[in-house]
């Protein structure tokens, strides 16, 4: 089932529909549903499986090489499991989940045995804790023939021989933009001491020791992958290098810039935000193409997917990116959750 999101204007400064009203829209089907929700009954009802059935049908045709995931993978707060399983067994709690959100739907042909390159999103934390089951998202990597995540931060090189080039993909862990002091903004704080429990500790599988220091934990994460991937940029002989993390176009953007202009980072994918945003050629990230991918639909979506696309970030709701990729170009087309090309 979808979460039930609540709906802004696009400048976040008007609330149009409450969580209790999309609530409302959803046990009617829409037919008790305040006008600000801009509910759409065929699409907001289902969004995960129309954009999961667009996605196979694209997979059986062009056969993707590899998939690009940027987190919040489980909603609302992750693998319904406290972190410290052992990572040498997966529990049957993290087997029901990833096999109703993942393997019962992204599969078909063109998708078996094809690698997810996958990180963390914050909801994937606990979303306002951060003590539920991420390290066993980590510990299906060798439980799965697809799914790779091995670490919170980690590189894979993709070589495609036969058309002579390679690319080189990053995935870092960007949560520190929602790791604030215990006591602040307790509904967008993986380190609230509202929300996580007394004695919270992830501590047995190396992550924040407690509450008091989670931020501290989050943020240095954060500054240990600078310095490694500004190396790894430098070290890279691939023709493309490609970074995705989770928190959209525009945090920390002077660095991102940097990586850029000074190390040649070519692409920039990123989710977060619960749409679908192509931002080619960046000024605010010094003309480096950056998209955000988060329509997946396992949340309702930022503004309505019907007609009125005045409350739009982007160029759509639900839906996912296709990458063709050459030795000299890489064409984003952007798809629909129809399978319409929203944008290319």
């Amino acid at each position: 089932h979808v979460f039930p999101r609540t709906r802004f204007n696009k400048d976040h400064s008007e609330l149009l529909c409450s969580h209790d009203d999309f609530v409302q829209c959803y046990d009617t089907s829409g037919a008790s549903c305040s006008s600000g929700c801009g509910f759409v009954e065929g699409v907001d009802m289902q969004p995960q499986q129309l954009v999961a059935a667009a996605f196979k049908e694209r997979a059986a045709k062009n056969k993707p090489k590899f998939v690009v995931n940027v987190g919040d993978s489980f909603y609302w707060g992750g693998l319904e499991i406290n972190c410290g399983s052992p990572m040498s067994s997966i529990s049957a709690t993290t087997q029901h989940q990833f096999d109703q959100v993942f393997e019962g739907i992204y599969s078909g042909p063109g998708l078996g045995g094809v690698p997810w390159l996958s990180v963390l999103g914050n909801h994937d934390w606990g979303g306002r804790v951060f003590i539920n089951g991420w390290d066993q998202q980590i510990a299906y990597t060798w439980a799965s023939n697809r799914w790779v995540m091995p670490a919170p931060y980690w590189s894979q090189t993709v070589h495609f021989t036969d058309l002579g080039f390679s690319v080189d993909v990053f995935m870092i862990d960007s949560n520190a933009m929602d790791a604030k002091e215990p006591t602040a903004d307790p509904e967008h704080n993986l380190c609230s001491s509202l929300h996580n429990p007394s004695g919270a500790s992830c501590s047995s599988a190396g992550g924040p020791p407690s509450v008091d220091e989670c931020r501290d934990f989050f943020w240095g994460l954060w500054q240990e992958q600078q310095p490694w991937l500004e190396q790894k940029l430098a070290d890279s002989k691939a023709d493309w290098q490609i970074v995705n993390t989770h928190f959209p176009c525009g945090h920390e953007a002077a660095w991102y810039t940097k990586l850029h202009t000074v190390y040649g980072l070519d692409l920039l994918i990123t989710g977060h935000r619960h749409d679908q945003e192509l931002h080619a050629n960046s000024d605010m990230l010094g003309g480096m193409t950056c998209v955000v991918t988060g329509g997946g639909g396992g949340i309702s979506s930022e503004a309505t997917p019907g007609d009125d696309h005045s409350q739009w970030y982007g160029e759509a709701q639900y839906g996912f990116y296709d990458f063709t990729i050459s030795k000299s170009s890489i064409l984003i087309e952007s798809i629909n959750y129809d399978g319409t090309v929203a944008l290319t």
